[in-house]
């Protein structure tokens, strides 16, 4: 039985009857991790000895009559921002190469307390700073439906061990786009929940007033089971988690009935720059809703425009904040070459442990935040950003929730947009307002390019409507068949 194959709910199933082991099931997605992942590239760091020892702690609680969780024993991946104790967690950067926490994040915590059955750590973005995996200072991961394209990013890694099938569930982190953008690249299931929703601690930090954890799966229910596992308010560790109205209670409550619900189309993500398949499949969707008896109409949100100077004005500053404490003195790399002087270590430490992109942005936010210009820059930024909140507000009293592409294109080249960082920021166009916004974001597929490349949607809610969102989605999958794509490699 290829147990690779079969989504998390499936598996969830096998399990809860005895017809298959945790260690079985751990097996065999180890092993289809061996067979592709020279391939792919996904893994930073594969924990076959810890994931075995897991899996079979789990088969002795079931052995023994215990009650489990639906996810006990269900294989995991996490994003290697993700602090995970005695594993390393390298954010994909020189600068934290031999890094290994003392402690987990929460949601690791929180996949425990689930049983879940953690196989590894993840390839991304050098610091989740970047949208197509290329930024790593660790390895190149490849889209795993053609291995010359991206996978997208940061997430590239969480999104591409799902659609290899070297996993079913993996966590990542979006910060203006990077769970839902790689979801979209490489045709699985991702959502950016609502600010809040979900406990940072452990989250090795970006920006910190927009990053989010989330999930990746093949299926709707899949990403609900695990959004349900890692909820959460956390009052030890983090002052901005809340408690969520539908916290660890959406599979149970998922319901695809989309009669009476109003669908809104911003006219804003449609125009320039969106490629002619990606437009036609996601107005496809649009028409698949109305067919279910949903009321889809178009709508404005001009200050979208806006979305992306405000997001790499806030983000890029909050960067430069964060990433100050990588000294070359505390922990991670430190350089050789420094002599006696303290300026000099920390000047070549930063200078050689972080990448070319990382020290874009830390310029760049450096800069903003300085005198003279931080009214100028980060000031207006702030309040522009009230402005978005304010707009989709609005747009939520016309409407249960919002339809758009999820990027401009399908997965590109590799290479093809290394040597124009202004080109590839523009890719995340349709995402950033999201993070801006604090809102929660949902992306499926909707559909496959000439290329036959996979096409996401991404469905915008209301704060803590992921409820809905999910609803939506799931009825969208049922009347489109399009769940569980694994590439064929």
């Amino acid at each position: 039985m290829e147990l690779f194959k079969k989504t998390a709910s499936e598996l969830s199933e096998l399990l809860a009857k005895k017809e298959i082991s945790a260690v079985e099931l751990a097996k065999d997605v180890l092993e289809r991790t061996k067979a592709v992942d020279d391939k792919v590239g996904a893994y930073i760091t594969v924990a076959e000895e810890s994931a075995l020892a897991q899996a079979a702690a789990v088969d002795a609680k079931r052995a023994s009559g215990e009650e489990l969780s639906a996810l006990a024993g269900i294989p995991v991946a996490v994003k290697d921002n993700i602090c995970t104790k005695g594993t390393l967690t390298t954010c994909a950067s020189k600068m934290l190469y031999n890094f290994k926490p003392p402690y987990n994040a929460t949601a690791v915590d929180k996949l425990a307390a689930h049983d879940m059955v953690v196989t590894g750590k993840v390839n991304m973005d050098e610091f989740a700073m970047g949208s197509s995996c290329e930024n790593s200072a660790v390895k190149l991961t490849h889209n795993p439906h053609d291995l010359s394209r991206v996978p997208g990013g940061s997430s590239g890694g969480s999104a591409a061990v799902v659609a290899a099938g070297e996993v079913p569930l993996a966590l990542g982190s979006d910060t203006g786009g990077s769970i839902r953008q790689p979801a979209s690249f490489c045709g699985v299931v991702g959502l950016k929940p609502t600010y809040g929703a979900v406990s940072r601690y452990g989250l090795i930090a970006f920006a910190s007033s927009l990053d989010q954890i989330g999930p990746f799966g093949r299926s709707i229910e899949d990403a609900a089971m695990l959004l349900d596992a890692i909820t959460g308010y956390d009052p030890t560790h983090d002052s901005t988690s809340v408690k969520t109205p539908f916290e660890g209670s959406v599979r149970a409550n998922l319901n695809p009935d989309m009669k009476g619900k109003k669908i809104g189309l911003p006219k804003e993500y449609f125009g320039e720059g969106i490629s002619e398949e990606v437009r036609k499949a996601v107005l496809a969707a649009a028409d698949s809703y109305k067919a279910m008896g949903a009321e889809v109409f178009e709508i404005s949100l001009p200050l979208v425009d806006y979305a992306l100077p405000i997001y790499y004005i806030l983000s890029s500053a909050e960067a430069s904040s964060n990433l100050a404490r990588f000294d070359g003195v505390k922990y991670g790399y430190r350089t050789p070459n420094a002599g006696d002087d303290l300026i000099d270590l920390y000047v070549k430490s930063r200078s050689e442990g972080f990448g070319e992109e990382v020290q874009r942005r830390i310029m760049l936010g450096t800069y903003v935040l300085s005198s003279g210009y931080y009214d100028a820059y980060y000031k207006k930024a702030r309040a522009a950003q009230r402005k978005i909140k304010e707009e989709f507000a609005s747009a939520f009293e016309q409407c249960d929730m919002i339809l758009t592409p999820v990027a401009p294109t399908t997965a590109y080249e590799i290479g093809s947009k290394t040597q124009d960082p202004l080109e590839m920021y523009a890719g995340d166009i349709c995402t950033v307002s999201v993070n801006i916004a604090g809102l929660p974001g949902l992306v499926q597929p909707c559909g496959f390019d000439s290329s036959k490349m996979p096409i996401g949607m991404q469905l915008i809610g209301r704060p803590f409507g992921e409820q809905e969102l999910l609803n939506a989605g799931l009825a969208f999958e049922q009347a489109s068949g399009l769940k569980n794509i694994i590439a064929a490699l």
